[in-house]
């Protein structure tokens, strides 16, 4: 396969983040009137664990059972309801999983043994795998796994544990958007890079008819009707009349909030913030045309919200209120933006990054031919102990 196959994106999906499920509870109205669980032990259905979103991480499960479970305490739901973001994100909430019900912490050590054995399971199958293909375990990067819990005490679930998946969670998610950007930049260089070994085999006349065509394709796919500012006047009134039906001189910033906080929470997440640029991108990209490449298209979302964030997420929850989204359209920049610069006017990489990037595919290739040519030689030594044993058969059969 082509480097550029191995290196798709296989979905460029949007997670919902650590911070968004924690301001959820933080902002909720009010606390559920209960009866007394010190004193009345709930049965054990009712501590099943609803539907929750998938962040994405390799622990998603744990993490968001865990949260599902604290979320049912009185104690700890209270406490995060009066306490901010940022004391969460260092931790200081953890310490209030020591006042939990009995029955959540049981839950919450059931839930850790789980997820040691699945870690440890997955390891022991990594060691093996890596093992059979002749390669070195890498240590450090198996006991990373173990980052979001204290496998030191692989059997309760204890403050040190809530802490650091806590900080786990909020560190490896705020890094997440990065990790795009460098997968990202990896694709377009393999691409870059399978171009360059296809024309190095073609004669010179197909080689220039080539070089035509690629400088023909990028031609049309940077001429395109100008792109909005994300989060500007201009381009929320164009979803506003093409989206909505509306009419722009209408435009209303309340109205239209409620309009795209889809699930009604008060907020606009990632999810709801990038549905708001599909007009823009649609400008751009077409997924009938040979010069528009769908993955660039999500890179390109991807840079618009995390811009609209920059400038309109004050408090940097990785969310968008309503009070956050007024204050942005009042701004001069909402009225009057600067123009915004597509992909194809920003380079992803530098020779220099592609060059050292080239070196590593190769680098790559021989280790992979040179574990080939030794499978090879202990196939064929295999082969040839086989000849002998079958040869000493035939020599005992007939002594």
């Amino acid at each position: 396969n082509d480097s550029s196959d191995v290196l798709v994106l296989s979905q460029m999906w949007r997670p919902s983040h650590f911070f968004f499920i924690l301001c959820l509870w933080a902002c909720l109205d009010a606390l559920p009137v209960a009866v007394d669980k010190t004193k009345v032990s709930p049965p054990v259905a009712e501590l099943e664990p609803p539907k929750s979103v998938d962040t994405g991480l390799h622990y998603d499960r744990y993490l968001r059972e865990v949260i599902d479970f604290l979320e049912k305490d009185p104690h700890f739901r209270e406490k995060l309801h009066n306490t901010d973001m940022e004391d969460i994100k260092l931790g200081k909430l953890a310490t209030e999983l020591d006042f939990v019900s009995h029955h959540v912490r049981t839950k919450l050590d059931e839930l850790k043994r789980q997820e040691v054995n699945r870690l440890r399971t997955l390891i022991k199958v990594k060691q093996d795998m890596n093992g059979e293909k002749g390669m070195t375990v890498d240590h450090q990067a198996l006991l990373k796994q173990f980052e979001h819990l204290n496998h030191m005490n692989p059997h309760t679930f204890e403050v040190e544990d809530l802490d650091r998946l806590i900080k786990s969670a909020t560190n490896d998610l705020e890094n997440f958007d990065k990790e795009r950007h460098e997968d990202f930049k990896r694709y377009e260089m393999a691409k870059e890079h399978d171009r360059r070994k296809h024309l190095k085999t073609l004669d010179e006349d197909a080689r220039k008819k080539e070089e035509e065509h690629f400088e023909e394709i990028k031609k049309k796919h940077a001429d395109h009707p100008k792109i909005n500012h994300p989060g500007s006047q201009d381009q929320l009134k164009e979803v506003w009349e093409e989206a909505d039906g509306l009419d722009p001189n209408d435009f209303d910033p309340k109205t239209f909030f409620n309009l795209h906080d889809t699930n009604g929470d008060g907020y606009f997440d990632e999810q709801e913030l990038e549905a708001l640029f599909t007009k823009e991108l649609e400008k751009v990209y077409d997924p009938t045309h040979e010069e528009d490449d769908m993955m660039e298209m999500e890179e390109e979302r991807l840079r618009m919200r995390e811009h609209v964030m920059n400038e309109v997420d004050t408090n940097r929850d990785r969310l968008v209120s309503l009070d956050e989204f007024i204050m942005a359209t009042n701004r001069k920049e909402f009225l009057e933006p600067d123009g915004w610069e597509t992909l194809e006017q920003n380079p992803i990489y530098t020779e220099e990054e592609l060059r050292e990037f080239e070196e590593h595919l190769a680098r790559e290739e021989q280790d992979l031919n040179l574990r080939t040519n030794d499978l090879m030689k202990q196939r064929e030594e295999l082969e040839r102990q086989q000849e002998q044993l079958n040869a000493q058969k035939m020599e005992y059969k007939y002594i």
